[in-house]
């Protein structure tokens, strides 16, 4: 038998998501502590919601719980970035290469897209983008593989999040999430993969040059 996974309670699930939208839009920094009485505070619940969030946030690589520092929002660097983009650019591509196969719907991908354009801030901008990318490979026929990309969904986000801040380019992106849905749609499932690997791959070299160039010397 397959086991269920537990549901998250009610309380925890409005903290966890609260945290992860504070830090994925900025307002909570890389490096900022988190203070369970300060969040608890903030969003009106006992310090067992948020401790709770908290453990989730740190198995899904957004925060980092240290014996001497507490929890802190993760830092963003080279590494982290090449790690994360490094396992984007194996699997995401090989997913939406399938999903297109399967004559997947990509509906969702073109709402989150026209969000993305319509979108008010970078906070906005940042969370469309995120389901841009998700709506690609959701439908891949493969349950573990949309798991495993789920799993640094979030790390992700986190990465453009701070690369936009450095460097507004969601233009750019924009411009090569049109190009990769237009092929997906046309059903071209190999240009689809070809385009979404280059848009990955120019992303993390354009924010992170010297992930590259680390990359490159190994």
């Amino acid at each position: 038998m397959t086991s269920v996974p537990t549901p998250i309670p009610s309380r925890t699930q409005f903290v966890l998501e609260g945290i992860k939208h504070r830090i994925l839009t900025g307002k909570l920094t890389p490096g900022q502590a988190l203070v369970e009485t300060e969040l608890a505070a903030q969003f009106g619940v006992s310090k067992t919601p948020v401790r709770e969030a908290l453990k989730t946030l740190a198995g899904t690589g957004l925060v980092v719980m240290s014996q001497y520092k507490g929890v802190t929002v993760r830092m963003v660097d080279a590494d982290m970035a090449r790690e994360v983009y490094d396992v984007r650019l194996l699997l995401e591509p090989e997913a939406l290469r399938r999903a297109v196969r399967r004559g997947a719907g990509l509906q969702a991908a073109q709402d989150a897209l026209a969000r993305s354009d319509q979108a008010a801030d970078t906070a906005e901008r940042s969370l469309a983008n995120r389901e841009f990318h998700r709506a690609l490979y959701t439908s891949c026929g493969n349950p573990l593989l949309g798991r495993m990309l789920d799993e640094v969904r979030d790390q992700a986000a986190l990465v453009s999040a701070v690369a936009w801040a450095a460097n507004p380019s969601w233009e750019r992106e924009a411009a090569e999430h049109r190009e990769i849905l237009r092929l997906a749609l046309d059903g071209d499932a190999d240009g689809a993969a070809g385009a979404l690997h280059a848009h990955i791959a120019s992303f993390v070299q354009r924010a992170f040059p010297e992930a590259h160039e680390e990359e490159g010397h190994q």
